[in-house]
């Protein structure tokens, strides 16, 4: 019986996955340099089918394609699920400058065709090549409007416009251009933006950039952070800089003849980026602002419902009024009602489902009033007025509500010869009898007594040792501010605790046979323990400073080689992995002897 399941199964595994939506998704550089040889790149969701590349016209076909298959099978709360995916991989040269189309790859599936998007690729001038061609016709020179940026990586805040109205939406993006390998951010500072009321928006993380053509250059671009501005005030407002800390891979010692950057290692090196302030104006709504001018600029339609249309007197209804639109909804202020005096209205509870966007927030904003009539008879609730700035039309514009209607009836409660006043009181004042409570007038003896604890000679006790036992917490508190002060001293006496607790994590690399990790621990120990013991920044930490310094403090040269011994072979076993388990332990034991020896002769 369960053969029958699984022929079942196989039998409808393949129908399943047929009706699947099949896609073609291009892969490909948008900027390349005359000369370079780059990749791209059609993956389809399916197989069985035939795969027709376009024509490359305008590149030189180096090789392909090259096909590769992946799938991966899941079973999740027992549902299977199947996914298949076939490449096709071209290599190509760029041959000549200018902006080339690559037509659409066709897929071709049980007598239909499917395509992917056209691909569109701008082939530049390689800088390399145009440098020297400047330099050859040094005594010829060409004059050029072509600005070519001078530093390497920079920072820029992009506004999407530089002129709005009072409460328009902006949208500030921070966007990063390298031409050189990073290995991180570290740390982002970004601007308080006084004047505005700022949302984020959703941003993917920064994990792989995009080629981008900058004036004749090619830059690495990523988006690091968006934000939705809604200016508050009207003027020329400044937005002060985003700094952000990258950390730049630097390669470390000099370039092996033989071998070139093989052997090379390489540290990370902090560099602060600063962008460049922006301004942006804020112009005030034009004209005369209406009296029920909700606030909102945008473009926004109103809606509103009652619950009820009829309702016992002192019973409640539920009056609702819903603001749907795009817009600074967040400021959108509550509708003024102007209802007779025998209804009683409460403030209204406020609720929102709002999303922000690159093209500014949308959603609805609602207001729930409750409403309590305090007479009985017919009420009208008169039609409700709102006023919004339409930015694309760049007026005032009204909305307005219908009128609603409902009847409250007396209650059982309430007889002919009770008169309820509206917006007086909230039911008939009744007497209990038991509201007024008579003073007791019985007399009480009052004793004095004799057991003061302020005069017992324990308590006297107890408070001259919590003073002396106060005086002692401040003194040590005080002398431990004073130690704490000095960073350079705190660094120098914590380098070993923390040089201890990265020798930790080498030793549990090491017991799981984990080498490049271990290795890597190791140098860490090392280098974060002289930068903090000779107050050397990490940064400006080279072999020949931190020689020096080491034979400054007294540590003879036998230390000195064993501890250049140890870099040695770390660095080395790094890129040629080949050392033993032996000998991964004696670096290990040789770098915690050079620690303690130091710790032992410096203070």
């Amino acid at each position: 019986m369960k053969k029958w399941y699984l022929y079942l199964l196989i039998f409808l595994l393949p129908v399943k996955m047929s009706g699947q939506d099949l896609t073609i998704k291009a892969e490909y550089p948008k900027v390349v340099t005359a000369g370079e040889q780059f990749t791209v790149m059609w993956t389809v969701n399916a197989g069985g089918g035939e795969f027709s590349a376009p024509q490359l016209n305008g590149f030189y076909k180096l090789m392909g394609p090259q096909t590769s298959y992946s799938s991966s099978t899941q079973i999740i709360n027992g549902r299977m699920s199947q996914q298949t995916s076939y490449s096709y991989v071209f290599y190509l040269q760029a041959m000549n400058e200018g902006k080339f189309v690559i037509a659409p790859a066709i897929f071709r599936l049980k007598n239909k065709e499917y395509k992917s998007d056209s691909m569109y690729i701008e082939v530049i001038k390689d800088v390399s090549a145009r440098r020297a061609n400047q330099n050859n016709n040094a005594d010829n020179p060409v004059k050029t409007n072509e600005q070519v940026p001078v530093t390497d990586i920079f920072l820029k805040l992009i506004l999407s416009r530089n002129e709005v109205y009072l409460g328009e939406h902006i949208v500030a993006s921070v966007k990063l251009y390298t031409k050189i390998d990073l290995a991180g951010l570290n740390e982002v500072k970004f601007p308080a933006f006084n004047g505005f009321l700022k949302e984020n928006l959703e941003t993917p993380p920064l994990s792989s950039l995009q080629r981008e053509n900058i004036n004749g250059t090619i830059y690495g671009t990523g988006l690091v952070q968006q934000f939705l501005l809604y200016p508050q005030i009207t003027g020329e407002i400044n937005i002060e800089p985003v700094e952000i800390t990258a950390l730049i891979q630097q390669k470390t010692g000099q370039t092996d003849p033989f071998f070139g950057d093989f052997f090379s290692s390489y540290q990370n090196v902090p560099k602060v980026i600063i962008s460049q302030p922006v301004k942006i104006k804020v112009k005030p709504l034009p004209g005369t602002k209406p009296d029920d001018f909700s606030g909102v600029v945008g473009e926004i339609k109103i809606d509103a419902s009652l619950n009820k249309d009829s309702v016992n007197v002192n019973d409640a209804l539920n009056f609702r009024i819903a603001v749907t639109g795009t817009g600074n909804l967040k400021l959108a202020g509550s509708p003024v009602l102007k209802l007779s005096p025998d209804i009683e209205v409460y403030d209204p509870k406020v609720s929102d489902n709002i999303r922000n966007s690159a093209n500014g927030t949308t959603g609805q904003k609602t207001f729930e009033y409750v409403l309590i009539p305090r007479h009985w008879g017919d009420f009208t609730i008169p039609s409700v007025s709102y006023t919004f700035f339409n930015t694309a039309k760049k007026i005032y514009e009204q909305l307005s509500t219908k009128e609603f209607h409902f009847y409250a009836r007396k209650g059982a409660d309430q007889g002919g010869t009770v008169t309820v006043y509206g917006g007086v009181s909230k039911e008939d004042v009744k007497y209990l009898g038991k509201d007024i409570r008579f003073i007791k007038a019985a007399s009480e003896s009052l004793k004095k007594s004799d057991n003061i604890i302020v005069t017992k000679r324990s308590f006297l006790s107890l408070y001259g040792f919590a003073l002396l036992l106060f005086l002692v917490i401040l003194f040590i508190r005080r002398e431990q501010i004073r130690r704490n002060s000095d960073l350079s001293l705190v660094r120098n006496r914590k380098a070993a605790k923390i040089a201890r607790k990265r020798l930790q994590q080498a030793s549990k690399c090491l017991k799981s046979a984990a080498l490049d990790k271990f290795y890597e621990e190791i140098l860490k120990a090392i280098w974060g323990y002289l930068s903090d013991k000779l107050n050397i920044p990490v940064s400006e930490l080279t072999r020949n400073n931190a020689f020096e310094s080491l034979r400054e403090k007294g540590i003879d040269d036998e230390q000195i080689n064993s501890l250049s011994v140890i870099l040695d072979k770390c660095e080395f076993a790094r890129f040629a992995p080949s050392s033993s388990d032996t000998e991964a332990s004696e670096i290990y034991s040789g770098t915690l002897n050079f620690i303690r020896s130091v710790e032992n002769l410096i203070s």
